[in-house]
């Protein structure tokens, strides 16, 4: 039976130690990192080996391929993508083709994925832009207002899906406030429920039927005082699944973040504890992988075949002209890059 863990390999192909311990404690599925990505025929192979080494065809190998500044796949093997504030742009003179490029941008990235076996995508980003917070979202948002994010999201999401590839929504409750950047610290907005509802909630709420998303490191004072909704119960359960009505498979973020104070291994049994269906950690030595997989409870059987059901649902992906269709985006986004 599996852990509920996303975990990670170090290099182009899983080493000795690695396969080792991904067959002794057998991780749901896999994340992957620039560092991992050499060409297609590389990734193809290493993918296919993390498939076998825990024997489930159907798991989930996960990316971040956004466009812009956060792309695990760049050229010259892969197309280079804009990020999510050009489409936001032009959004203000022309919503119609800003909403037809997002889902175009997605099909396309997604075409590319699925070739590599990779069958879900960190993506999209539903985090609102504000003005003078940390810019580790920044260009990354698809706009400040919560309205537009939600059509421009809900096209990427379908896109993705449109290719046979599953989106993971990010990062619930809301990551734009944040004015830190919590790969480094834990930052805190201090902002009340109330306004929390109509402007950074109401993304999600409108994308609440996608089939997975991703928590945030970020502490809601008005919430939760004391911890970030990745590890918070009360943020979970209250906001993420009630206010905001998410019923599909809650992430979490990265567990070897900075945001976080205690070690990757208690990180993950907080996670799960408050809610994570899968604990995602990233960047450790082996050691703290072995240390994460062995210290989180094994899925209980009924758990672990509603989350494969999801991953098993893919749709076959769309016939579509590529070139085509990457030459008519680069003509659209050209003059708002």
């Amino acid at each position: 039976m599996f852990k509920p863990v996303i975990s990670d390999v170090k290099g182009l192909e899983i080493s000795a130690d690695e396969k080792a311990l991904f067959e002794e404690f057998r991780p749901f599925g896999f994340i992957l990192f620039q560092r991992n990505c050499d060409n297609p025929k590389q990734v193809k192979a290493l993918v296919t080996q993390m498939k076998e080494c825990i024997g489930n065809d159907n798991a989930p190998i996960l990316i971040d391929q956004e466009g812009g500044r956060v792309a695990r796949l760049r050229p010259p093997h892969w197309k280079r993508y804009p990020a999510a504030g050009v489409y936001s742009h032009l959004y203000e003179t022309n919503p119609d083709l800003a909403t037809a490029a997002v889902q175009v941008h997605a099909s396309l990235m997604a075409a590319e994925l699925t070739r590599l076996g990779i069958n879900v995508d960190c993506y999209p980003d539903a985090d609102l832009f504000f003005e003078g917070a940390d810019k580790v979202i920044g260009d990354r948002s698809y706009g400040e207002r919560p309205q537009k994010v939600a059509v421009l999201a809900r096209a990427a999401a379908e896109g993705m899906i449109s290719s046979g590839v599953i989106p993971v929504m990010k990062h619930l409750p809301g990551h734009g406030r944040a004015d830190v950047d919590s790969h480094k610290t834990l930052p805190v907005v201090n902002t009340k429920i109330d306004e929390l509802k109509e402007t950074d909630f109401f993304p999600f709420k409108r994308l609440n039927d996608l089939p997975c998303a991703m928590t945030a490191h970020v502490v809601f004072s008005d919430i939760d005082s004391k911890k970030c909704a990745t590890i918070s119960k009360k943020i979970i359960k209250n906001i993420i699944r009630k206010e905001i009505g998410f019923k599909g498979v809650l992430f979490s973020d990265d567990l070897s973040m900075r945001a976080l104070s205690d070690d990757p291994a208690k990180n993950a049994v907080n996670a799960l504890k408050a809610g994570c269906d899968l604990a995602v950690h990233c960047n450790g030595t082996l050691e703290e992988r072995r240390s994460v997989l062995k210290t989180v409870k094994t899925f209980k059987e009924a758990e672990a075949k509603r989350l494969q059901e999801v991953f098993a649902k893919r749709r076959a992906p769309r016939e579509i002209n590529e070139d085509k269709l990457y030459t008519w985006l680069m003509d659209v986004v050209k003059e708002y890059e």
